[in-house]
């Protein structure tokens, strides 16, 4: 759709050219560099997270401290993890309030300073054995920092790639926001496997869990420089330029309000598939399959790579046929195969390379959502407004399906005891997912963005 609920800005025609000597354009590649650099960096401390969930709650959230159930711990590292997806709202408020006004380059350079500096924190932060009742405080603490840092990330980064993308390439270059979370989950999954394989378990539980959080800091050393390295508030692509001319931001209206709902309902699917099957995994196949800590990583790392495989592909489709048949294919596949992924993992008898497969399917499912959603949300919303509206829609659903998912699975399989769970979480709401998505106008893709 176009205007909000479905407003699209500059898009596949080509941008005019710089309107004066003083003004200098933002190169598409140095925007992509800019814009993914600082995604990798962010979803390499999710995937570390992730990964070290189970580690997490033992240096952390004891079992007396968390209660006589011994689900507790993990609960409770949930809960630290969900935490930082419920700021996220406040930080696409606060960072893209900013964007739309200040531009788009001191937002993210402010932006991923805060985040390298609050991952490399938790790295440093003393558990529980050594700083008391005060520990778990000061996680939550700092993974609400990564939350605002968060919220803001994505608004910032994914209008500075589309608004700079070439003619007929916005899908592509959104896509390209997805294949660095996909990048930065695969990089964590890594570090995270490569410490365990290094470090005997006792190490692993009592100092070697640090050393991937820590590598976050050189990542983000990185990311800092790209940003900072893009032109300043002069620069102008378009009239007015969104990239980073300080402009009159109007107060989002109803409008905006109804994209954001829309943009809830269409992306929903992708939050709840994509951090059940490439971030909650680990846990999940520990906790309730009996998988060991390395069995695990093994399939989160095939699940992340074809996630990582479908999503430059998906977002290149999506600019031929449009967002909606690609989009509606990947929610669709996730609902009706998503339980029986889980019983062919499930399954003792099934071969080994059939449950590989099956995890590599399971990751492309979820990246023909990812690939193509970065240019639907941007699509959606206007200059003014585009990093408050789409960092807001995307902080919202992943607040919500993603941020509660561990929590949600976690919770429900211990009551139940059923182990479908994950799968009925994941189907439902893509089905859901769907619905909205089936709303989309086919040409939304070929129209210029507002």
């Amino acid at each position: 759709m176009t205007g909000p609920p479905g407003a699209a800005a500059p898009g596949p025609s080509a941008a005019p050219p710089a309107t004066g000597p003083a003004q200098r354009a933002v190169p598409p590649r140095a925007a992509l560099l800019a814009g993914a650099a600082g995604n990798f960096v962010e979803w390499y401390e999710f995937g570390v997270y992730g990964c070290f969930a189970t580690v997490i709650a033992e240096r952390f959230f004891t079992p007396a401290a968390a209660g006589p159930d011994p689900a507790a711990p993990l609960l409770a590292a949930y809960a630290s993890f969900a935490v930082a997806f419920f700021f996220r709202p406040a930080g696409a408020l606060l960072f893209g309030r900013l964007a739309d006004r200040a531009g788009r380059r001191p937002a993210l350079v402010l932006v991923i300073a805060l985040m390298t500096l609050a991952t490399t924190l938790i790295g440093l932060l003393p558990d529980r054995a050594t700083a008391g009742a005060a520990a778990p405080w000061l996680l939550v603490l700092l993974r609400a920092v990564q939350g605002l840092c968060a919220g803001g990330e994505f608004g910032g980064a994914v209008a500075l790639m589309t608004e700079h993308a070439p003619p007929g390439r916005r899908g592509r270059y959104g896509a390209w926001q997805s294949f660095t979370v996909a990048l930065g989950l695969l990089a964590g999954a890594a570090a995270a496997a490569l410490t365990a394989s290094l470090l005997s378990p006792a190490a692993l539980s009592g100092w070697g869990w640090r050393i991937p959080f820590l590598l976050a800091l050189p990542l983000g050393l990185t990311a800092l420089g790209l940003r900072t390295a893009l032109p300043g508030p002069r620069t102008r692509t378009s009239a007015p330029d969104p990239a980073s001319a300080p402009a009159p931001a109007p107060t989002p209206g109803i409008g905006t309000v109804r994209a954001v709902v829309l943009g809830v309902g269409r992306i929903m699917g992708w939050s709840a598939a994509g951090y059940t099957f490439l971030v909650v995994l680990p846990s999940y196949l520990q906790s309730t399959l009996g998988a060991s800590f390395r069995e695990a990583l093994i399939a989160t790392t095939l699940a992340n790579l074809g996630f990582a495989a479908s999503i430059l592909p998906a977002g290149r489709l999506s600019d031929r046929v449009g967002r909606r048949p690609v989009m509606l294919a990947g929610a669709l596949a996730v609902a009706l195969c998503a339980l029986p992924f889980l019983h062919l993992l499930r399954d003792p008898d099934a071969a080994a390379p059939a449950k590989a497969a099956a995890l590599l399917a399971a990751g492309a499912t979820v990246g023909l959502l990812a690939g193509p959603g970065p240019a639907m949300l941007a699509e959606m919303f206007p200059s003014s407004v585009r990093c408050t509206g789409l960092g807001l829609a995307y902080a919202l659903a992943n607040a919500v399906f993603s941020g509660c998912a561990g929590l949600i699975v976690t919770a429900l399989t211990a009551a139940t005891g059923d182990p479908d769970v994950p799968a009925y979480y994941a189907g439902g709401l893509c089905a859901l997912s769907a619905l909205a998505l089936a709303g989309l106008r086919g040409d939304d893709h070929r129209g210029p963005l507002r």
